[in-house]
């Protein structure tokens, strides 16, 4: 053989161990070609629903798809590590047998349908809560029973899943060819190891360099979530559940937090300055005059903003939420809400109270505990850390009231049984319904109507006054919740919208009132309706205070001197208000304050999500984020401010807090190595 025999011999050994060495992972090339294309669509969609809210140029486009396509990769590594270590360890036999071939086509296609499928459902994600996923998806796939039910009742899913599965057969059709040039390949083992290596580096460059700090390049939160990936997002949700203080969120000394969160609740600070047992805000609230046992029944209404009312909406419009042509078709100039209009006049009405989160969970823990959030998921879901602790409901319970929490749902979902029942209240569901001898009449997705849920309060109120105890029930609504459904005949607005439930939910409760007011018990009884949360609180700005607004009443006409409070309010001061109109004393661990006390300049809401943690006062808000941030803005104008008081005063809510919960301070039982915890010896004392 001569020379250039074996110069083109030992190429087309190269060239066939080159090809040798690729040619198996042409699949993870078609998958990635449909993945890009597929995450590139879903941006471009939701980026032109956005727009408006967005505030961005052209020029501003090219940013948020390239920090998007990072994620975008991200994810796409991640995905590849089976199908990477499938590849390079199946050996040649069984790669070229017909079993093999048949299982690549398959998860192939099906890789495709899931692509598609993730894509719609990040539409539909987007159009409820204007956000990537996030943990409200992570707790949707727990409780699949209201889930699935409620995606049945709200959408075409038979049609969906069919378009989907058609055009997943037409892009496995377009792109197949890779499909058989990788089952054609012949390869060693050895061939195929560097590709496969150098591919399994990508998860550990994308675990290693790309993290939350990526996405969160602007004060625009819309272009922050479109700069991020539904599926990464979703599993960095599990990452995050719970976030430890001290690691992600500014931190002060204990003396100094101590002195600080002491004259924020109120508690006076002992003469000896050694005395002080730091975030010990445990206190006695002496509240004047005889206590009044009256019964009290407090409702907690699903998703309910303040601009929902005509109150509200003639100040500022109803929110974007809501479609004003059907409010003027249905509602005509009563409006939504026309017997909770109504209901302003004759109550005590409290005009700026503000929820404390954007999940009905967060919204039952500052009531019932006076807690502020801590970051992460709410202490209502966190097992076997949600119970024994001061609560408004066993401040009733230790008064021989009979406390009970009844839910329009079944109380597994979001833990909230579990949470209720192990904080001194009994449990009425939609499990045991019928012990109250009541047929439910309307059910959806997420339980029973309100108007079953009024009846059966109605009968259990009977049965405690029959018994002569006073009651204290704290309800949660369920109707004001995606598929928008309300028994027929009730109202005259059409099914399937949020307009026509909101409309329901105020008709609802005026025959709740209207059926209470011929019960013996109706006199000596306090009613409280608040909503647990708005309709949706993203907005352009993290922690858009605005959308944190929602109303509260508290109703009792034999006992209550109808008329407004405006004092800046959040949910944290519900429990100690209620208790303060009852002259009820109690050993108290509540952050919040007896509406009655607070002075103008005391005057502040907090207000929060999952990972940032905000005080709104004086017109600024100052929140903290993950890696130590301090953000403060001016809320008229969006300006930067500098108050380094306001600081310290969000910290000392939100340090305490922490402290407060995870060291167990305010069970009512406290663990015996509380003082460890504080101390930092031990992690956390329960």
């Amino acid at each position: 053989m001569n020379a250039q025999s074996l110069f083109s011999a030992a190429t087309a050994r190269n060239q066939s161990s080159g090809q040798s060495r690729w040619c198996r992972l042409h699949v993870a090339w078609a998958f990635f070609l449909v993945y890009l294309a597929l995450s590139f669509l879903t941006r471009a969609v939701l980026t032109v629903l956005s727009w408006s809210a967005l505030d961005a140029s052209w020029s501003d486009l090219p940013v948020i798809f390239f920090r998007g396509l990072l994620f975008d990769l991200g994810f796409y590594s991640y995905f590849l590590i089976p199908f990477v270590l499938y590849v390079w360890l199946t050996p040649e036999r069984f790669w070229h047998s017909r079993i093999n071939k048949v299982l690549v086509h398959l998860f192939y296609l099906l890789s495709i349908y899931g692509f598609l499928f993730v894509a719609v459902a990040e539409y539909f994600f987007w159009d409820e809560f204007t956000v990537r996923f996030n943990f409200i998806s992570v707790d949707y796939l727990v409780y699949t029973h209201e889930v699935t039910n409620n995606i049945q009742q709200s959408y075409p899913v038979g049609p969906i899943l069919a378009i989907l599965a058609l055009l997943a057969l037409a892009i496995y059709w377009l792109t197949r060819p890779y499909l058989q040039r990788a089952l054609a390949c012949h390869s060693h083992i050895r061939h195929r190891t560097l590709p496969a290596l150098l591919l399994l580096l990508l998860p550990v460059a994308s675990f290693s360099l790309l993290n939350q700090q990526w996405r969160e390049y602007s004060p625009n939160t819309f272009r922050n979530e479109l700069a991020s990936n539904g599926p990464y997002q979703f599993f960095a949700a599990f990452r995050n559940n719970v976030l430890d203080y001290d690691t992600f969120y500014p931190v002060e000394d204990d003396i100094t937090v101590t002195g600080n969160l002491f004259s924020l609740v109120h508690k006076p600070l002992p003469d000896n300055p050694e005395a002080i047992k730091p975030y010990d805000i445990g206190r006695f609230i002496d509240n004047p005059g005889p206590e009044q046992h009256h019964n009290v029944i407090l409702v907690t209404l699903e998703s309910f903003n303040a601009d929902f009312l005509k109150y509200f909406a003639n100040q500022r419009g109803y929110p974007d939420t809501v479609k004003p042509e059907l409010i003027r078709q249905y509602g005509g100039a009563e409006g939504m809400t026309p017997f909770l209009d109504s209901l302003i006049n004759d109550s005590l009405f409290f005009t700026r109270m503000y929820a404390t989160g954007t999940r009905t969970v967060r919204g039952l823990e500052a009531i019932t505990l006076s807690i502020p959030p801590t970051p992460g998921r709410s202490i209502v879901k966190r097992l076997g850390h949600e119970s024994g602790m001061h609560s408004l409901g066993q401040v009733f319970r230790d008064k021989g009231y009979d406390v009970q929490f009844i839910y329009g749902g079944r109380g597994y979902f979001d833990n909230m049984n579990a949470f209720f029942a192990g904080n001194g209240y009994g449990i009425i569901d939609q499990d045991n319904a019928d012990e109250y001898h009541h047929s439910i009449a309307f059910e959806n997705a997420w339980g029973m109507s309100d108007g079953d849920l009024y009846d059966i309060t109605l009968a259990q109120a009977d049965r405690s006054f029959a018994e002569g105890r006073p009651f204290f029930y704290q309800l949660m609504t369920t109707s004001n919740h995606r598929p928008f459904t309300f028994p027929e005949g009730s109202i005259d607005w059409p099914q399937h919208n949020r307009e026509s439930v909101i409309a329901y939910t105020s008709y609802a409760i005026g025959e709740f009132l209207r059926q209470a007011r011929e019960k013996p018990w109706f006199d000596n009884t306090i009613f409280v309706f608040i909503a647990d949360h708005t309709s949706r609180a993203a907005g352009k700005a993290s922690l858009q205070v605005q959308r944190y607004h929602i109303p509260m009443w508290i109703y009792a006409p034999k006992i209550v001197k109808p008329g407004k409070v405006n004092t800046l309010l959040s949910q944290i001061d519900v429990a100690p208000t209620l208790l303060a109109l009852l002259n009820m004393d109690y050993k108290s661990w509540f952050f919040g304050l007896n509406a009655a006390e607070v002075t103008p300049q005391e005057e502040r809401a907090l207000v929060g999500n999952y990972q940032k943690l905000g005080l709104y006062k004086n017109g600024t808000l100052t929140y903290l984020a993950p890696v130590k941030q301090v953000i403060q803005r001016n809320e008229d104008n969006g300006q930067a401010v500098k108050n380094p008081a306001l600081v310290d005063d969000t910290i000392a809510y939100y340090q305490g807090a922490d402290r407060v919960y995870r060291c167990g301070l305010n069970m009512l039982k406290p663990p015996e190595n509380a003082q460890d915890c504080l101390a930092g010896r031990i992690k956390k004392a329960r």
